[in-house]
């Protein structure tokens, strides 16, 4: 098996976590991955070397925003189960609060986040799969942990100024 192959293979498990948790739904999760390895096979002639995790995430990533935007065109559907989850005390209720709290971040910064906590990516690799500068990346993130801690803390939302 070349080196190739084998970078894509040990990428699997990180890549799988990584599409859960942008989607929230593993059967979704494992079809993007999916989609994802079979464009990464197909495209071995143009990766050039470098970090293979960070190309992978790359090809996650777009592919994921492309899944996203076909979606926005649907009307969405409502599930009736998340309504009760908002009853519920204990040990659960917290992951329950940290999710809600990552639902609430824009796209941009939950991926983000993502990518840095959850994966271990460097702020350089995250800016590269996301195609962003390194200081947008940086912004993102600390945008997202505020937002977090101010939503964990009770803090209401702050409202949006339009001009």
């Amino acid at each position: 098996m070349s080196g190739f192959h084998q970078g894509i293979q040990a990428s699997v498990p990180a890549l799988r976590r990584y599409a859960r948790a942008l989607t929230r739904n593993a059967e979704t999760a494992d079809d993007l991955v999916q989609d994802t390895l079979v464009r990464a096979l197909r495209s071995e002639h143009l990766f050039h070397g470098g970090d293979i995790r960070s190309w992978l995430f790359t090809i996650l990533t777009n592919l994921n925003r492309n899944r996203l935007r076909s979606l926005a065109r649907r009307p969405p559907a409502t599930s009736l189960a998340d309504d009760d989850a908002a009853d519920l005390a204990g040990p659960e209720a917290g992951g329950r609060d940290i999710e809600r709290a990552l639902a609430m971040l824009v796209d941009e910064q939950r991926h983000a986040l993502l990518l840095v906590v959850l994966e271990g990516l460097s702020y350089r690799e995250v800016a590269e799969v996301q195609g962003v500068p390194i200081g947008t990346v940086m912004s993102r993130l600390a945008r997202a942990r505020a937002q977090i801690k101010a939503y964990l803390d009770g803090e209401r939302p702050a409202l949006r100024r339009i001009k």
